[in-house]
């Protein structure tokens, strides 16, 4: 038969990098692709041993049902390590686990956005974030992503000139897929520019712990006073993605309409998983785990640009941490051809349109994951990409 869909999922396209990884599936095609941390971090002995000892001490509370806000021990342990590492989380703030922070993003939309609404987002940006924004009808506007993250200036620019926008999506830290950080100058100004125009900052955090050089930057929430910051964070690039945690920290008015959200979306999310992450972020040694994770992806990003730098015709920034690097192609080089391209010879990558605000636009830049791949797979699929590049420029 003909099936009917509503208007809402028939403008969604699929995702380019859901879509690239099931070419990755072939396992001589070399992923520089995906935005996955490396199963070598997976911390998968003392994950068995917490597993073990909740089956047989509390199976019945971690395979009951729970309360949508979340499993309450690992609300307060998460909520305690983002006061006392990163400042963020006030007296007036609450947490709610949701089930990866995509959802956090998703359900923020759901709570702020009617259609027709504006939302100002990077440019370019997490293709996850835009396509469930997206999925509410919501005008994506997309600002300039320079060196040092959001271009304040044309963001200032775009809430004079934009009617009804209500949120400005930003990743400050580790950029998707850019790869850069906002100085906390910069962060200050945005949240100065939110308060002057009465809009709501949803605040994007995956990979802050994720830094390779450099000091720390505070997050946008930490320096938030008047309660405009949602913060989503993500257990998933420091414990592991399968698990699906991540979690909003926000006003408590604003935490109470992402729970009703959250209520008829999935009820709550995993609680056994919830369960065993709060019992290893309190039981084990998850500082020295992320550092670890440090040395591991510090090595491969370092691989991957060695590899790049020996071809000219390439741009990029060796981002300070997070999990991409941000690739300029040749002007008139468009990223799409030249990632199929690179398919036919066996590599994979992300090209730059996907994570545009205005998806009918194309973009000379492609966008590649360190984190995944071997320093082997890096070395061998970097010389494939420049190869391709070789090709390209002189055809």
């Amino acid at each position: 038969m003909e099936y009917s869909f509503s208007r809402r999922i028939s403008a969604l396209q699929p995702s380019a990098i859901r879509e690239i990884l099931k070419v990755t599936a072939d396992p001589s095609v070399i992923s520089l692709a995906a935005g996955n941390p490396s199963p070598e971090t997976f911390p998968a002995e003392d994950m068995a041993a917490i597993a073990a000892d909740i089956f047989a001490r509390r199976a019945a509370p971690a395979l009951q049902y729970g309360i949508s806000e979340g499993y309450a021990p690992l609300r307060e342990s998460t909520a305690a390590r983002l006061r006392e590492r990163f400042g963020a989380g006030g007296p007036r703030d609450d947490l709610i686990i949701v089930s990866g922070a995509q959802q956090g993003i998703e359900m923020a939309a759901k709570c702020f956005a009617d259609a027709g609404d504006a939302v100002l987002c990077e440019e370019p940006s997490f293709i996850g974030a835009l396509n469930a924004l997206r999925s509410y009808g919501v005008t994506l506007k997309g600002v300039p992503c320079g060196p040092d993250g959001m271009d304040m200036d044309a963001l200032e620019a775009a809430l004079d000139s934009t009617p009804r926008v209500k949120l400005i999506y930003t990743i400050p830290t580790f950029q998707n897929p850019s790869g850069v950080t906002m100085p906390a100058e910069n962060r200050r100004r945005l949240l100065a520019l939110a308060e002057k125009h009465n809009v709501m900052v949803l605040e994007d955090d995956p990979y802050c712990e994720l830094r390779y050089d450099g000091p720390p930057v505070p997050p946008i929430k930490s320096m938030d006073t008047e309660g405009r910051v949602i913060y989503c964070g993500s257990y998933s690039k420091v414990i592991a993605p399968g698990i699906r945690l991540g979690f909003v920290c926000a006003p408590a008015a604003v935490i109470s309409k992402l729970t009703v959200a959250k209520q008829v979306a999935d009820v709550h999310s995993n609680l056994f998983f919830q369960m065993l992450v709060h019992e290893y972020i309190t039981t084990r040694d998850l500082d020295g785990h992320i550092e670890r994770c440090r040395g591991l992806y510090r090595a491969k990003r370092d691989r991957m640009a060695d590899a790049l730098r020996a071809c000219k015709a390439l741009k990029f920034r060796v981002p300070d941490g997070g999990l991409f690097l941000w690739c300029e192609l040749p002007d008139g080089l468009d990223g799409l051809e030249f990632c199929r391209r690179m398919a036919r010879k066996g590599v994979a990558a992300v090209p730059g349109a996907s994570f545009l605000a205005d998806e009918s636009r194309s973009l000379s830049a492609i966008r590649l994951n360190f984190s995944l791949p071997s320093l082997e797979q890096i070395g061998a699929g970097c010389a494939r990409l420049i190869e391709t590049l070789d090709e390209s420029v002189t055809a």
